[in-house]
């Protein structure tokens, strides 16, 4: 394993010529902080390295709610599924922008497979290019593969065709994940989880 990341450090450095590794990686980290988000990309994407800290993992979490509960820490980037005896599973978040986040208790109302997407009257009124509809499955349908209906609200937890923005503060107030992380944690909770967000 060793060799081979040296070896991929190797080709990186050869593929950039002049410019060093670290000075890549510096100015990659620095374009993260202007878009106001966490420190996630790295040139080691580009061969399947993450690196981010963003992917789903059981984690030390005492808390006060019961088992099943769902956690969203916005001012964190993560969600947690609490799970029995002080632990959590933790999975990066993308959060709502400035002025789009919100905190409060929910519960899960609906669970949706591929679901469809309709662009709500307020985002077409501040963004008119906007597309009006998508149907579940499009690979750029903005709920990605799998989605969490919050109360009767238009909030949802959900995948994303941009895993890029997972860590991020840009969507209209919806927690977006990756849509493997989505997708695991669609299998663990039912209609009826209480989504509490703090």
């Amino acid at each position: 394993m060793l060799i081979r990341h040296v070896a991929t450090v190797a080709v990186i450095a050869a593929l950039l010529g002049p410019a060093s590794l670290a000075q890549a990686q510096s100015d990659n980290e620095q374009q993260e902080m202007l878009r106001g988000g966490a420190t996630k990309k790295g040139v080691y994407n580009i061969f399947g390295y993450d690196g981010t800290g963003l992917g789903g993992t059981t984690v030390r979490y005492d808390s006060k709610y019961a088992a099943g509960t769902i956690v969203v820490d916005t001012a964190e980037r993560r969600l947690y599924l609490i799970q029995e005896k002080g632990s959590a599973l933790r999975y990066g978040i993308g959060v709502g922008r400035v002025g789009f986040q919100w905190k409060g208790t929910h519960k899960v109302t609906a669970k949706k497979e591929n679901p469809d997407w309709t662009a709500p009257p307020e985002m077409i009124a501040r963004q008119k290019d906007v597309p009006r509809h998508m149907k579940g499955g499009d690979p750029a349908n903005p709920l990605g593969t799998h989605a969490m209906y919050l109360g009767s609200t238009l909030y949802r937890i959900h995948g994303s065709p941009d895993a890029d923005s997972v860590g991020e503060a840009e969507s209209s107030g919806c927690f977006r994940m990756r849509n493997t992380d989505v997708a695991d944690l669609y299998k663990r909770v039912s209609v009826g989880t209480t989504v509490v967000v703090k």
